[in-house]
């Protein structure tokens, strides 16, 4: 059985903010699956990502997690699988001082539109290819070996902005009760729990997509 795969288990002070540190039988025939077990209802009042726009499907992940490195290409999967009404979006986890300089990778990534051609070179690089990638330094190593400015990264990932974003997906993450990595969470109201594989993982993800997508 899949366990959360990248625990919580301290905390660090960041910038005036505690960030917490992390990593089915099928029950009836209208359901297959199970309330508290594939999957949870986040209690109330429920809080998606964003405000507005489609369904969406969260992977909250770091790229120091080995799971989400082998979840990634599963995950490619589900996004193409999404039908039109959702949309799969990544939130990094800031759960700890060694998964931090990945968190703002993340966005430097993102705001320098880069992200969809080096998020799965970037797994493969750290554990596949066992490239020494953990510190600031080392990660903007790696994207300028993609083609990134160097210093437009290390400006926008240790900028005052993403260390804002940073606080509020730390608090986001913590109010849907994410413990480990990697966790789907469905329109800021579900997220999916105890699974025995990621194909699963996917299946329970797209159920509860079509949940929502019908009003239910």
């Amino acid at each position: 059985m899949l366990k959360r795969f990248a625990r919580l288990h301290a905390f660090i002070l960041f910038g005036g903010l505690l960030l917490a540190s992390a990593c089915t039988a099928q029950s009836s025939t209208t359901a297959p699956y199970t309330e508290g077990t594939e999957y949870v209802t986040l209690p109330a009042p429920q809080q998606r990502y964003s405000s507005a726009g489609k369904v969406e499907v969260v992977e909250v992940f770091s790229y120091g997690c080995i799971h989400c490195a082998q979840f990634a290409p599963a995950a490619e999967k589900l996004r193409k699988q999404l039908p039109a009404g959702a949309e799969f979006k990544l939130v990094p986890a800031p759960f700890n001082a060694e998964w931090l300089p990945y968190a703002r990778a993340y966005y430097a990534a993102k705001q320098l539109g880069v992200v969809d051609r080096t998020h799965l070179a970037l797994f493969a690089a750290k554990f596949g290819q066992n490239y020494p990638i953990n510190s600031m330094d080392e990660l903007a190593d790696f994207y300028a070996r993609e083609g990134v400015d160097r210093a437009a990264f290390m400006g926008i990932a240790t900028s005052a902005e993403t260390t804002e974003k940073l606080k509020n997906d730390l608090a986001l993450i913590q109010k849907w009760q994410v413990d480990g990595t990697p966790t789907i969470v469905v329109n800021g109201k579900y997220r999916v729990a105890t699974v025995h594989s990621f194909d699963e993982m996917i299946a329970v993800t797209l159920w509860l997509v079509k949940r929502e997508l019908s009003g239910k």
